[in-house]
């Protein structure tokens, strides 16, 4: 199991502020509405894509299903 998922975790409020602080810090205010908007793009993308293949492979098993009847 990855331990870089459990420790993201175990954050607090305080961890959280510290790196906020340190995102806003190393990007500036104006880079971080770019930044977050670019993530936001890849995960929406990357949605799209997982329906994608899931209705693929669902029309696939219908269309399998179909064929033996």
């Amino acid at each position: 199991m990855n331990t870089t998922f459990l420790f993201l975790g175990n954050l607090g409020g305080g961890e959280w502020i510290l790196i906020l602080l340190a995102l806003v810090f190393l990007f500036g205010g104006k880079k971080i509405p770019e930044l977050m908007r670019g993530i936001g793009q890849g995960v929406r993308e990357f949605n799209d894509a997982k329906k994608n293949v899931k209705d693929q492979i669902e029309e696939g098993m219908k269309t399998k299903d179909t064929e033996k009847k």
